[in-house]
């Protein structure tokens, strides 16, 4: 679940990184502050994903280990 929410989170950040560089680009005003802020979620994504797949990861360890012992 976590994966798949950093994921989104991801490419909403990764979508507002795209936009906010067209300005420069095509020689207009550049986007609020506020379009720059959104585009810190495609690392934020990135940190909740990675934290969703670490947690998955010690479950199926967790799980192997009282399947083993039993």
């Amino acid at each position: 679940m976590l994966v798949r929410a950093g994921g989104i989170v991801f490419v909403i950040g990764a979508l507002a990184t795209l936009v906010t560089f067209v300005p420069f680009f095509i020689g207009t005003e550049p986007f609020p502050p506020t379009a720059y802020f959104v585009s810190m979620l495609m690392g934020a994504g990135f940190a909740l994903a990675g934290a969703g797949l670490l947690r998955a990861v010690f479950d199926q360890r967790r799980h192997t280990r009282t399947t083993a012992q039993s």
